[in-house]
């Protein structure tokens, strides 16, 4: 998985791990207790929590990482797909609320080297 930084507006947000195979798009957040940052799952228009030790927040990005919606979802849950949508980000829950993160927010990447 990559490493970068999560922007937006020059403000970085978080650091960033981007799912960039489909076994680690798959895996996603499972399996872990928590998770500090964000992952960025890129081909990706829904997500579960099937199986998930804690509740994430879902940022759904389109083509421009513009966010187009952003919901909070709890363990054992399976969300709607968004169809303009092209990459979906999570985080542990309440990560998006101390980011202020809405949507309409453009975001960016940056490489950590």
């Amino acid at each position: 998985m990559a490493e970068c930084w999560l922007l937006r507006e020059r403000e970085v947000l978080a650091s960033v791990e981007v799912a960039d195979s489909f076994l680690a798009r798959g895996r996603g957040l499972l399996g872990l207790d928590g998770f500090d940052g964000a992952m960025l799952l890129p081909h990706t228009k829904a997500v579960h929590t099937l199986g998930m030790r804690f509740a994430i927040d879902v940022a759904f990005l389109d083509k421009n990482l513009v966010v187009v919606d952003v919901v909070q979802m709890g363990t054992w849950r399976i969300g709607l797909p968004r169809l303009r949508a092209r990459s979906v980000l999570e985080a542990e829950a309440g990560a998006f609320e101390r980011w202020n993160l809405q949507s309409g927010d453009r975001l960016e990447l940056k490489g950590s080297g």
